[in-house]
């Protein structure tokens, strides 16, 4: 695996390394030792997978509070989305900064999201596949998001959403008093 640092502390690009022949390729999607190497959490919990069947679709920006604040490892498995990262680590030297990638079933790109970062991704083709690994189980109670185009962010979607749900639609603009809390 290849590993690129984004301008979000912490926040990676994983690319895989391909071994190919004439019957098409084999590369390791997860190695503890290399996410070890790079300082990158190595045990996960849960595996999960989300679908959207529009173009557009927009989930986020999700996070949860600590204890139960989540590392993500994400991976589009059909279609393609934009994956978008905000730093809500007021301690960080990127607090509030954001970054992006598109993420395809053709590229196979993954994108490691530190604890305590907002995570969303936007459908860019129909029917939209998803998987992510999560270093902690979900917590309900411990659930919150900020508003995907909160202007604190300058978060550079690559185009305007179409469907969202009613709870991320109504997501406030971040206010650390309300959201660290």
């Amino acid at each position: 695996m290849k590993f690129r640092e984004l301008p979000v502390r912490g926040a990676y690009l994983i690319d895989l390394e391909k071994r190919g022949d004439e019957r098409g390729f084999f590369a390791r999607m997860y190695c503890e030792r290399e996410f070890a190497q790079q300082g990158l959490v190595t045990k996960f919990v849960q595996m999960n997978n989300s679908l959207s069947a529009e173009v557009g679709t927009l989930r986020g920006m999700h996070y949860q509070l600590p204890p139960h604040g989540e590392t993500k490892v994400v991976r589009c498995v059909r279609g393609a989305l934009y994956d978008a990262i905000v730093d809500l680590r007021p301690d960080s030297p990127t607090f509030g900064v954001s970054c992006g990638a598109e993420l395809t079933a053709e590229n196979r790109t993954m994108i490691y999201v530190p604890k305590g970062c907002g995570h969303g991704i936007l459908t860019l083709t129909p029917d939209t596949e998803a998987m992510y690994l999560v270093d902690e189980f979900y917590a309900p109670a411990a659930e919150r998001g900020v508003r995907w185009n909160d202007p604190k962010f300058k978060i550079q979607w690559p185009r305007e959403p179409a469907v969202l749900s009613d709870k991320d639609r109504n997501h406030p603009d971040f206010d650390p008093e309300i959201h660290l809390k």
